[in-house]
């Protein structure tokens, strides 16, 4: 029997999990720590990195004791985290603030300089991240720092994505040159892109402003794939953590990356990993192979790695060290359910209660799922929710179903953006918390996209983690081995074709309002025909299901 530990930093919670690499997961530990927004600025969200490490300590030694293990018998260590949560620090890589969480958009006005400036300047890396740059990464967080943190300026030393000051803390890092950097951060969120150069250059920073001046050559240290080895566990922390000091830690990555491999991603899959958001993970091609094709191993030619408009990355080696990952996603998904059930006074439980009955289009009602901004493809935070349709008699459950719609018609732009320019689409998996407990959500998704949805049977989160702490311990040999013997099965839900045909009704609608709602430069378009069309779409329905009663 061979013990690893796997970690997975939410946006409320840390949960650690004890693996045996051949029985599966044998305990987990959860502790939560607070998220500071303020009713003054509705896009200020921060965390503190005492609150996180206090609450790893707490979770790992809760994991030992529902596993029934010795600290003493896990043999690795693997962290990911959300992102891009940044936080600047000084000497020692003591933090100078709090992290600006993931979901941070005050950088709005610095996303739209940076952007202006990329396509001015030339910069060729804005177009391997979509070709526009968000309010949630990281160097509009960083500039959004600097200026409103004049007197904390000369003591900046560099800034870290959350994996890597996690990382860097546990194996006592404290050399800004020695800390692991992961590709999977740096290339999605800071436009590191080795065949380039790696990170943007002097010039160009200084163009966007003159405070980052110098940034470029602080933001430094050893940018690696998550099958490399970033240190070992310190004495001190392995107090703290209850394990054994000297234990392997590999280079950290995003959540969403690794719950992706958790969930038994592989080339040609997609994985909607769904809860506070949606982040969609991709595989295309072979890390190193953005200039022609190579054979994925079974004969097959991968497809060449080539930027997509509008998604947040394309990046080699940051979901698996061997291929190109593809990132995009929602703003919010669960956050737009929990906010429809907190204004009718109740919880996302109690009113999912009956969402099984209802049928495609049967609301009249069209959600554009902007009530956190819009991610992918519009890179746009400026956005916010329209719901279409309303009459004196719809109901919060109503809201809920039509939220669900809209995610998956949101869902859908997004893969038939991603299917335009060269990534497969061949099987649908929807991980993340939200689909092990709602299963009309996965009906939904299944038939807006036409094509079945793939559930893992038992919860994935921070088996992505686990399974690179098995790999950096060297129980196994690859990420294929590890998650054929740990990635559970899956239960296949199929499309009904009756309510797909609806669905293809209703996303053109979709579709047409996203882009002339959501782009300043949109063409006038005209919309007198959407709601009638609502309302044909739900009376035809309702009058169906009168049939069938």
């Amino acid at each position: 029997m061979a013990i690893v530990a796997g970690v997975d930093f939410g946006t409320l919670s840390v949960r650690v999990s004890i693996v045996d690499h051949r029985r599966g997961r044998l305990g987990s530990g959860v502790a939560e720590y607070p998220l500071c927004r303020t009713r003054q600025d509705p896009n200020h969200a921060t965390q503190r990195h005492e609150d996180h490490m206090s609450a790893l300590a707490a979770a790992a030694r809760l994991a030992l004791e529902a596993a029934g293990v010795s600290g003493e018998q896990v043999e690795a260590l693997a962290i990911d985290t959300t992102g891009s949560s940044v936080i600047p620090v000084g000497e020692g890589l003591a933090p100078l603030d709090d992290y600006y969480l993931w979901c941070d958009h005050r950088a709005w006005r610095e996303v739209g300089e940076i952007t202006e400036a990329a396509h001015r300047f030339g910069l060729e890396a804005i177009h391997w991240c979509g070709d526009v740059y968000s309010s949630e990464w990281g160097f509009s967080k960083l500039l959004h720092w600097l200026r409103h943190n004049p007197d904390k300026r000369d003591r900046f030393v560099t800034a870290l994505e959350h994996c890597d000051m996690v990382v860097a803390v546990l194996c006592g890092i404290t050399d800004p040159e020695q800390v692991p950097r992961s590709i999977c951060a740096m290339g999605h969120k800071w436009m590191w892109n080795a065949s380039l150069g790696g990170l943007p250059s002097e010039e160009f920073l200084v163009l966007v402003d003159p405070l980052l001046a110098g940034v470029r050559a602080k933001i430094t240290g050893r940018y690696e794939t998550s099958d490399r080895i970033a240190g070992t566990l310190t004495a001190e922390w392995a107090a703290r953590l209850g394990l054994r000091e000297g234990i392997p830690i590999p280079v950290g990555a995003f959540d969403a990356h690794w719950d992706a491999i958790g969930a038994g991603v592989c080339l040609g899959d997609v994985v909607n990993v769904i809860g506070t958001s949606t982040c969609i993970i991709g595989l295309m091609g072979r890390a190193g192979s953005q200039d022609r094709p190579r054979s994925d191993g079974a004969g097959a030619e991968a497809p060449v790695a080539q930027f997509v408009p509008g998604v947040c990355g394309v990046v080699p080696g940051s979901v698996h060290p061997e291929y190109v990952g593809i990132e995009a996603g929602l703003s919010a998904t669960g956050d737009i359910f929990d906010a429809i059930a907190r204004r009718a006074g109740t919880t996302v439980a109690e009113l999912s209660s009956g969402l099984e009955r209802y049928r495609a289009g049967e609301t009249g009602l069209l959600h554009l799922t902007w009530d956190n901004g819009d991610r992918t493809v519009l890179v746009n935070a400026d956005l916010g929710g329209v719901t279409l349709g309303w009459n004196l008699t719809h109901t919060p459950q109503d809201d809920l179903f039509a939220a669900i719609e809209g995610t998956a018609f949101h869902t859908r732009v997004i893969l038939e953006r991603m299917e335009a320019y060269g990534a497969p689409v061949d099987r649908i998996i929807n991980g993340g918390g939200i689909p092990q407990r709602n299963d009309t959500l996965n009906r939904v998704y299944a038939n807006v996209l036409g094509k079945p949805i793939l559930v893992p049977k038992d919860e994935t989160t921070s088996l992505g983690s686990a399974i690179f702490a098995c790999v950096a311990a060297g129980l196994f040999p690859t990420i294929e081995e590890a998650q054929h013997v740990l990635c559970p099965r899956y239960r296949v839900l199929e499309p009904d074709p009756a309510q797909t045909a609806v669905y293809d009704r209703l996303f053109p609608l979709f579709r047409d309002l996203y882009f002339a709602f959501g782009q300043k430069s949109s063409a006038p378009a005209g919309i007198g025909h959407v709601l009638p069309a609502l309302r044909a779409v739900a009376e035809d329905v309702r009058r169906e299901k009168r049939g069938r009663e």
